[in-house]
């Protein structure tokens, strides 16, 4: 693959210096010399069908692309907020799309129709109040009902009201894994700062602090359905950002402050396993691994490890260093029920601190 790509980067390169040499030879060409390069009728005839040719080819791959890769899109989300987010995306893509095809097919079209011809003149206004009044406030137009409508949604989702039952977790970046801190009983998160790292106390959390003496670290994030999450996120080193597409959440986490994000899970894992979609997907990954399978036993580097079921995820979106691409966390969500019995099995720091 990288040889094919430094050939076809050689190739391009050759081509430009080439064009770069005709539009040389042209620049040094006065008036009207028959020896230049000087596209007659039948030259620009050849180009404009070509526009046309161009044009199709266009949006034949456009309907390609659409119809055949529409099967890696993320499936509905798993959160409340999370159907405002992808609306919003549709919309915008929608009018992109209308305005690409009308644009488009115009510029194409114009080109082929009013091809060069000897002797035609272009018919020309040095200026024209009304057009030009018409392309400037529709763009503006739908542009600000756009924005608008962004701000209503970024809003909605970023100026939440935390509910009485609100869950508190941290979620603690280092280089290059997460740690998840639960607030306690008391649903108070104890203070904490990369000063106090130490030993046990892998996330900084102040041992004189007894808000924090019932918090809860986990090297896996467990969230209840239907029940509002608020996410506080710190750094230890770098810029890091917490993404969890499947909620359509992503936030930064910046060393030295603390960033926050809430949503509500709607989907536990077990139920989005058994839409037709994640079905379908493992289905999919399961066909790569068997021939991966295969390869990896013939090169005798034996077996790869199974993956039989989907999980949610925690992912770093920043590139924050050589093991980026392994910085992640489990993400299990389930009923009430099952969260209260998983968390009932979790040491609190406080016991894990005295237990040292």
């Amino acid at each position: 693959m990288t040889g094919l790509l430094a050939l076809i980067v050689v190739i391009l390169f050759v081509v430009t210096i080439w064009q770069m040499s005709k539009i040389f030879k042209l620049s040094q060409l006065k008036g009207n010399s028959e020896n230049g390069q000087i596209a007659n009728d039948k030259d620009n005839r050849v180009n404009g069908k070509l526009m046309i040719m161009f044009l199709i080819f266009m949006y034949f791959i456009t309907i390609y692309c659409f119809w055949n890769y529409s099967k890696f899109y993320l499936p509905e989300a798993s959160s409340e907020h999370g159907s405002s987010y992808d609306t919003l995306m549709f919309i915008s893509l929608a009018l992109i799309m209308v305005v690409q095809v009308i644009t488009q097919a115009l510029l194409h079209y114009f080109a082929y129709k009013y091809q060069g011809k000897k002797g035609n003149r272009a018919l020309f206004y040095a200026d024209n109040d009304k057009l030009e009044f018409i392309w400037t406030i529709i763009p503006v137009i739908v542009l600000a009902g756009l924005i608008i409508y962004g701000l209503f949604t970024w809003s909605d989702i970023m100026n939440f009201e935390e509910e009485e039952d609100a869950i508190v977790v941290e979620l603690y970046a280092k280089r290059f894994a997460w740690e998840a801190r639960y607030a306690g009983d008391d649903n108070i998160l104890g203070n904490a700062n990369v000063r106090f790292i130490e030993g046990a106390n892998t996330v900084g959390v102040d041992l004189s602090d007894q808000d924090a003496m019932d918090d809860v670290i986990t090297s896996e994030l467990h969230l209840p359905v239907g029940r509002q999450v608020i996410f506080k996120l710190r750094s230890q080193d770098v810029l890091h950002s917490a993404y969890m597409p499947h909620f359509r959440a992503q936030m930064n986490v910046v060393p030295g402050m603390i960033t926050q994000f809430s949503f509500t899970p709607s989907k536990t894992t077990a139920e989005i396993r058994e839409t037709q979609y994640m079905k379908d997907k493992m289905q999919v990954i399961k066909e790569i691994r068997k021939e991966k399978n295969k390869k990896s036993i013939a090169a005798g580097n034996g077996e790869i490890d199974e993956y039989d079921e989907f999980d949610y995820y925690l992912l770093c979106n920043k590139i924050c260093g050589a093991s980026h691409y392994n910085m992640q966390m489990k993400i299990v969500v389930e009923t009430q029920e099952e969260y209260d019995a998983w968390m009932a099995k979790q040491e609190t720091f406080g016991k894990k601190i005295a237990g040292k």
